[in-house]
């Protein structure tokens, strides 16, 4: 289970684990969204969450709230991605010019990508709140199963290069 803020790098990771473990991947962002970036009905949307977390193995990110808990009793790792916020800034604005007006890898078709003030606005406004909701699944995880911090990209790095 892979959580952070916008542009923390969770896709990128769940990909690059996915690849290194042979586990399959999911993006709670592709259940999020269809066509047009329309919003999946959240039920919808936590009913296949919940199905492929009932699998034997899996690697998801994604910090929706409404079926965090139901991730954590599951996972026997969480992965915090604590990027700092200008980092993560730099990161979205990195990714918006390099897919604008495509749909990202890891998004459904028929999402371009798109700069949004909203979005921005989301970024700087949900930080400090988001960061702390990271912070208390992070206790609770590291009382149960594994859970690793990674602060930074040489963090991440290190953590990819230790895996086996």
């Amino acid at each position: 289970m892979i959580i952070g803020g916008p542009g923390s790098g969770k896709s990128t990771l769940a990909r690059a684990l996915g690849n290194k473990l042979g586990l399959p991947v999911t993006h709670i962002d592709q259940l999020q969204f269809d066509f047009g970036w329309a919003e999946v009905d959240p039920a919808k949307r936590d009913a296949q969450v919940r199905d492929v977390i009932t699998r034997e193995s899996w690697i998801i990110d994604g910090n929706y709230s409404s079926t965090v808990e139901d991730r954590i009793a599951r996972a026997d790792t969480l992965i915090w991605l604590d990027i700092p916020l200008r980092r993560r800034l730099w990161r979205v604005a990195r990714r918006t010019l390099k897919y604008y007006g495509q749909s990202r890898p890891y998004l459904p078709a028929g999402c371009p990508e798109r700069f949004s003030v909203e979005f921005i606005h989301y970024i700087l406004s949900s930080s400090k709140r988001q960061r702390a909701k990271a912070a208390d699944r992070y206790e609770t995880m590291s009382q149960k199963a594994q859970a690793f911090h990674l602060r930074s990209t040489r963090d991440v790095q290190k953590f990819l290069e230790q895996l086996p």
